[in-house]
């Protein structure tokens, strides 16, 4: 019988931990957004459209190095405090090659490591 790969994500709009679930081991790796890396760049010779093209590149990067990651598991559970979870989960909708993979929205809270670990844990239990 196979395994099912089981994956949680925490996440707002700059930062994801992914906590994989294997048996009651969770591994937990994450994935930064550029916007997150940078100091905004807000001059006044900057035109805004400009600012906000590039914000917007920035989180398209986010989503896609996480629908990446996503792509390797069976049953996905994004949670966290912001919309970031819905917005992904859209995009995702619209991955014909992610169609198989059972994904779940739920709403949290900030948590510290150890409750996301616990979130996860009781989710896929």
């Amino acid at each position: 019988m196979k395994k099912i790969k089981h994956l949680g994500i925490w996440m707002d709009h700059s930062n994801a931990f992914l906590m994989e679930l294997t048996d009651d081991t969770i591994v937990t790796n994450s994935i930064i957004s550029e916007s997150a890396r940078q100091e905004k760049e807000y001059s006044f010779d900057k035109h805004e459209k400009r600012i906000h093209n590039k914000e917007q590149h920035q989180q398209l990067s986010y989503y896609k190095k996480l629908s990446d990651a996503i792509r390797n598991y069976q049953e996905v559970v994004l949670f966290g405090p912001t919309d970031a979870k819905n917005e992904l989960l859209n995009l995702l909708k619209a991955d014909h090659f992610l169609g198989d993979i059972k994904i779940e929205v739920k709403h949290s809270d900030k948590m510290t490591e150890n409750q996301m670990h616990a979130f996860v844990r009781e989710y896929f239990k």
